[in-house]
């Protein structure tokens, strides 16, 4: 995934020398090719992120197109203020990108872990959240981001897990993406980011399961999503990400009032991560692994 965006930055740059690329003194191996092709398009800003988002609104006002890139765990949550006041509140068009979404940095700690930035951005007008599942995905919401008229944040979690398509979705981004879809599934599974492939791993071993990918949090497909979920008997969805105000909020806001089922969010529960351990170790703290899912799903 991080390779198909290091390519789209630069195809978006040389196709439009007003596009610049922000960083707040991270991913410089991960910038090498723009550095390379684009030199004069880079600007590193220093770890100064919330005078980056200042820099960024200023640059969008003087008609470029800023990309701002960070950590998730800083952007967006340490310049929260900035996107809300400087860019969305003016209605400025800035590009956030948050890499190692979710709790990828995990020997790291809370600090450097990002499960709740969808929540903390859901609520601010004139933004659009993007969550891509794999580099197809990647691709297609980093061109939707560039052809919108507002400020889009797009989040990268674990970005090793292998594709869910073969191919760069034809479809509105706006739209909930099939993965895995079976006749008459009474089960359905809504998933977003990294966890899609753990969905589609579970389901596979199963024939009772449908699996959609949810790669717009905002705006969400909501007449789609309705649709999906009528007549099912069980609805579950997977986000890497607290379980409040995240994919299963904007969910659960859709068909409140409106379906009666078994519906549940899976994802970051009230808490911190206590102790310290690699990706997967954490994976299975949180309760997201594919043994404690393929329990819940059982039950």
């Amino acid at each position: 995934m991080r390779a198909a965006f290091s390519e789209a930055l630069v195809a978006a740059a040389k196709a439009n020398p007003n596009v610049l690329l922000l960083t707040g003194d991270h991913g410089y191996a991960l910038f090498d090719a723009f550095r390379q092709e684009c030199p004069e398009q880079y600007v590193n800003c220093g770890i100064a992120e919330q005078n980056m988002v200042g820099v960024a609104a200023g640059l969008a006002k003087a008609g470029f197109l800023p990309i701002v890139y960070g950590l998730s765990a800083f952007v967006p949550m340490r310049v929260l203020e900035q996107i809300k006041i400087d860019v969305c509140y003016e209605s400025l068009k800035v590009i956030f990108i948050g890499d190692g979404a979710g709790v990828v940095y995990s020997h790291l700690g809370s600090s450097h872990q990002s499960v709740e930035d969808i929540a903390a951005l859901r609520a601010i007008p004139n933004l659009a959240i993007y969550s891509p599942a794999d580099r197809h995905e990647l691709a297609y919401t980093m061109q939707t981001a560039m052809a919108s008229s507002q400020a889009s944040y797009l989040r990268m979690g674990k970005a090793d897990l292998g594709d869910v398509h073969s191919t760069i979705p034809d479809s509105d981004m706006q739209a909930v993406l099939p993965i895995l879809v079976r006749d008459n599934a009474k089960t359905l599974i809504l998933a977003t980011g990294a966890m899609v492939s753990t969905a589609l791993k579970l389901a596979s071993q199963r024939r009772d399961v449908d699996v959609y990918s949810v790669p717009c949090i905002k705006p969400i497909a909501k007449d789609q999503i309705y649709e999906l979920c009528k007549d099912r008997d069980n609805i579950l969805s997977f986000e890497e990400h607290s379980i409040y105000g995240g994919l299963g909020s904007g969910i659960s806001e859709i068909i409140a009032g409106n379906i009666i089922c078994n519906f549940k969010i899976v994802g970051i529960n009230d808490k911190f991560s206590k102790y310290c351990g690699d990706y997967h170790y954490l994976i299975d703290y949180h309760e997201l692994s594919h043994q404690k899912l393929e329990a819940l799903l059982n039950n």
